[in-house]
């Protein structure tokens, strides 16, 4: 017999001999329709049906980390097909274990069968457990998050097994997550200390790199730079901002920098109690920032008695160098792109990044950097042709991907292209795999949220949408995109919290007018909803019409609403969006016109589809046939 290391899935439908004896036909049903369901995804995992039993299965991988992603999918799309509720619902459980196997004909046999086999039951109905063994190989590779089990003792197994539960997406949307815990920290603004104020930049710029190092640590979350930006001109007690970002660790410090010298300071605080946990000066040159970097992770892992397995200290200590003088660009790029949105903050931005790949054409961040600004001046509207800016980001996130494969920055960017491609598979692909690298990383877990949205897949889009609100909590960009959406899909219960941060960050901003204007049109209170709309437009410098012409389509005022629309439609500068444009086109019931802005937006690759896809007000749109023409143009049916 030929032994090979394999990954072994066991599945078991639940209650199938119970529902036998009491409704055979629909049991059989079933038992058919869960092996259909694996037969339409195994082949895109590299599965392979070794046999049936009965109202189970049994698949070989070549890996855990095909069985794991094959395992989610099938679970996804059970849950998908049971959420209607007006079939019966299909509920499997799902072992996974990793070993040697021996062939027998088609058939496989040996301990690792045995052991998936055991650690099956252990599953939730519709969950999936997964050894000791599975997890090593796929924990920092998934986006997923994983529960303990413990050591299990299983029959017919010797000694006990360590079993974990995938804790799934659709399982965790509303699950409130611990507040002030040891392993939730923030990076305050780092001082600026050097005589020269041109400096500033490379204290922000620093403050945002050991962000980036620190998130990579495991168990760790990290709260994100735009949170913790607002304490750079408005600094409070440590006390204070551990309770409103819900840390309970602070780092905080000072960077002086001369020349080619370079000196920074940091200090860890427990935010409870403002005691020093740990502190360290660091008088380095230029050169060796990275390593001043990585040593401020590994020493702040050990103040937190935080583990680090081989793939995080090889990470941190094969860090890629970089030319200083292009570290720097690159550094005075990155502060300057999170600085603002305009079209000249943007340019600027870029410029250094142009800087920086010119001197170190080796810089893989720069490249990423250099994506990110084009593709923010492609959406603001600053590049007339998409066909312009489209290739230009792709490449340059390709490249820096293939120079650092470990650059989360650069997966998240090119995710973000290739969704604009309409490439939704790749984009979830370099998603995940940021995400995987940086779980911290609140931007790509909201930028995988949106995707999925786009995908139609809800509550998967509310569990990453809600990660990336924990890890930002105080953004008021993000804030109110996510309180947009909860409106949309009626968690009213939900977006109320959301939007009073928003009113506590920024009480006469148009950020909150614009979500209280979502919060009233979810409760069809559209009179209300015009007035914040109104609101709005008051207090933003570049006012939007649009949601006024929304709300008047709305109340049936159609011909005001026309007339708000051909204004917008000629007025100078940045031009209506899309999306907007179509809906209000819906409520207006001429879905001619508002299909013939669809296709027109899908074949000049430039409309975003989230709402379009959730908002119950919208299914005239959805039903129609030609809804369906559009989903496969972009890849989506």
């Amino acid at each position: 017999m030929v032994r090979r290391l394999s990954a072994i899935m066991f599945t078991d439908l639940v209650g199938s001999t119970h529902l036998a004896q009491t409704d055979e036909k629909t049991a059989l049903q079933l038992i058919r329709e869960q092996g259909e369901l694996a037969q339409s995804i195994l082949a895109a995992h590299q599965g392979r049906l070794v046999k049936s039993t009965g109202d189970g299965m049994l698949v070989e991988f070549g890996n855990a980390l095909d069985a794991i992603e094959c395992a989610v999918d099938f679970q996804r799309r059970a849950h998908e097909r049971s959420a209607g509720g007006e079939r019966l619902p299909l509920r499997v459980r799902i072992g996974v274990h990793v070993g040697d196997v021996e062939s027998e004909g088609a058939d496989i046999l040996g301990d690792a069968v045995n052991v998936a086999a055991r650690v099956e039951p252990l599953a939730d109905p519709g969950g999936i457990c997964l050894s000791g063994v599975v997890w090593e190989h796929v924990r920092h590779k998934v986006p997923y998050a994983f529960e303990r089990l413990g050591p299990k003792s299983l029959r017919g197994v010797l000694e006990p097994v360590e079993v974990y539960r995938v804790v799934l997406p659709w399982t965790t949307v509303h699950a409130p997550r611990p507040r002030n815990g040891d392993r939730r920290l923030a990076v305050l603004p780092l001082a600026n200390m050097s005589s020269d104020p041109e400096n500033e930049y490379f204290a922000d710029g620093m403050t945002e790199e050991l962000i980036t190092v620190l998130s990579q640590l495991p168990e760790l979350q990290v709260i994100a730079r735009t949170s913790v930006t607002l304490y750079k001109t408005s600094p409070k007690p440590v006390s204070q901002i551990g309770s409103e970002l819900g840390v309970g660790t602070v780092l905080e410090g000072s960077v002086r920098k001369a020349g080619n010298q370079v000196r920074i300071t940091v200090q860890l605080v427990d935010a409870d109690s403002q005691g020093h946990l740990w502190a360290s000066t660091y008088d380095r040159k230029l050169d060796d920032i990275f390593a001043v970097q990585s040593d401020v992770a590994k020493e702040i892992a050990e103040a937190l008695k935080i583990r680090l397995g081989q793939p995080e200290l090889r990470r941190l200590e094969e860090r890629p160098t970089v030319h200083p003088d292009s570290y720097l660009a690159y550094l005075k790029g990155r502060a300057l792109l999170s600085s603002g949105w305009s079209e000249e903050i943007i340019r600027g931005a870029k410029k250094q990044f142009d800087l920086a790949v010119s001197i170190d054409p080796k810089n893989a961040r720069a490249f990423s950097g250099l994506a990110d600004a084009t593709t923010h001046l492609g959406w603001g509207d600053y590049i007339a042709s998409r066909q312009e800016w489209l290739p230009a980001s792709r490449a340059y996130a390709a490249h820096a991907v293939e120079l650092d494969p470990d650059l989360a920055e650069g997966h998240c960017s090119l995710g973000m292209i290739l969704w604009s491609h309409w490439d939704f598979k790749g984009a979830e692909k370099e998603l995940k795999r940021a995400i995987a690298l940086n779980p911290s990383y609140a931007f790509a877990h909201q930028e995988y949220g949106a995707v999925l949205l786009e995908e139609g897949r809800v509550e998967e889009a509310l569990r990453e949408l809600a990660i990336g609100d924990e890890l930002d909590p105080q953004s008021r960009g993000s804030l109110g995109y996510y309180a947009m959406i909860l409106c949309v899909l009626g968690k009213l219960d939900a977006a109320k919290p959301v939007i009073e941060r928003i009113r506590t960050l920024a009480p006469n901003s148009s950020t909150y007018h614009h979500a209280q204007a979502w919060y009233f049109y979810a409760q069809s209170d559209f009179r209300s909803g015009l007035a914040e709309a109104e609101r709005a437009i008051e207090v933003d410098p570049e006012p939007d019409q649009l949601p006024i012409a929304w709300f008047r389509a709305l109340l049936g005022e159609r011909e005001t609403a026309r007339q708000i629309l051909e204004a917008e439609r000629h007025r100078a500068g940045r031009p209506p969006a899309n999306g907007h444009l179509v809906m209000i086109y819906a409520f207006m019931d001429d879905l001619d016109e508002a299909f013939r802005i669809l296709f027109k937006a899908v074949e000049e690759v430039d409309i975003a589809l989230q709402i379009i896809r959730v908002d119950s007000r919208l299914e005239p749109l959805r039903h129609d046939p030609r809804f369906l023409q559009v989903l496969k143009k972009i890849n989506l049916a």
